[in-house]
């Protein structure tokens, strides 16, 4: 079997928690030989956490995506660097696998989309919630009702630290970043708000809007992600309701679909509990796939199926088909993506339409503000 070499941009919390010890396990497929990250004391900690050989480590993303020691180039830095790494990888027609969100505005998407066409390079983004055994099924379940009538899609979490610290993976985090490293992030963070927001939506940025855009690229994505899976792309947003820069992050949807409606709520706050699902109701049969935290190995996700039968009894199930984390069926998927030549179902074009959602819903939001305060 060959073994792909990974090279990992991006010392944080992800990579520590799951994409490290993932690969690792998984030590008959992929060998990490190279990190990536601008603070010295991430590089050297996490290089103690790689199974097998020792990586190589730089401060330069581009020696990592130009060394012939790499295959497969993994972006799990600052969302602000994922596209112009992703770039960087495909310029050295590296397959690229970006976490989300693959970008935040439509034209950084696009470059991204535009580069893999000319590249020998491929794209794989890290929804890894849609490679999960259960999330499968559901989809499958859901296109054999016979007509969907209303769909719920709820994702409120309580803060990582809670997940992360009983983990197992002891993460570390490091602050000896140099002056010119922050103002980059900082920089380029301005540039894909002001792009994302004032250019492509007409939408001023101000703490609220550029903290509800980052929201949406973050926890938003998963879920958003898996809907336009399970049931294809919404028509638009009936309304919307958005969160403040202060107080609680929770923020609401109402997508209309051509013959339905879907309801989005989602939020971060401080009870440590996951309570993430999408449920669907057809006429005689609720489908419902329960995702609990990646961040936990052995968590695994549901499949909930409450029935009408022929004979007039209801019948409810729970379908419990693997341990096996969504990290790792993930890299199992990017294993065979790479090795086997599979297609990939998050693609860089797929992740282009979250965009599209995030932008309907930031819209409709704002919109229904103004005739709020106007009255």
């Amino acid at each position: 079997m060959t073994i792909l070499r990974v090279g990992i941009i991006g010392c944080g919390e992800i990579t520590q928690v799951a994409h490290i010890p993932t690969l690792g396990f998984l030590s008959d497929k992929f060998q990490v030989t190279y990190l990536c990250d601008v603070s010295d004391n991430a590089l050297a900690h996490c290089a103690q956490k790689v199974i097998g050989a020792t990586p190589q480590t730089t401060r330069q993303a581009e020696d990592l995506c130009a060394s012939p020691e790499v295959d497969i180039v993994m972006i799990a830095n600052s969302d602000a660097f994922h596209v112009p790494h992703a770039l960087l990888g495909l310029k050295h027609n590296k397959t690229v696998f970006i976490e989300k969100p693959m970008a935040l505005s439509l034209a950084d998407a696009d470059r991204i989309i535009e580069l893999e066409k000319q590249s020998s390079g491929k794209v794989m983004v890290g929804y890894m919630r849609r490679y999960t055994s259960a999330f499968i099924d559901a989809v499958s379940e859901i296109g054999s009702l016979d007509q969907v009538h209303y769909a719920r899609v709820r994702d409120i979490v309580g803060p990582n630290s809670d997940f992360v610290g009983q983990s197992g993976t002891f993460p570390k985090v490091f602050s000896d970043y140099r002056k010119e490293d922050s103002e980059a992030l900082a920089s380029k963070t301005a540039e894909f708000l002001e792009q994302g927001l004032t250019k492509e939506l007409g939408i001023e940025v101000n703490a609220d809007t550029a903290n509800q855009w980052r929201n949406l690229g973050s926890l938003g994505s998963h879920d958003l992600s898996a809907m336009r899976e399970a049931l294809g792309m919404p028509k638009g947003v009936l309304g919307a309701s958005l969160c403040s820069a202060k107080g609680p992050q929770f923020w609401s949807a109402l997508f209309q679909f051509p013959s339905f409606a879907v309801s989005y709520e989602s939020g971060i706050d401080e009870v440590p509990r996951f309570d993430a699902s999408i449920e669907v109701f057809g006429g005689k049969k609720t489908v419902k796939v329960c995702f609990d935290s990646p961040y936990v190995k052995g968590l695994p996700t549901t499949m909930h199926i409450r029935e009408k039968m022929d004979d007039g009894s209801f019948r409810e199930s729970m379908v419990r088909k693997t341990y096996e984390d969504a990290y790792t069926l993930e890299m199992k998927e990017l294993y065979a993506f790479v090795a086997e030549g599979k297609s990939a179902k998050t693609t860089s074009e797929d992740a282009k339409r979250d965009l599209e959602i995030f932008g309907m819903i930031m819209k409709a939001g704002l919109e229904g503000q103004a005739r709020f305060n106007k009255n």
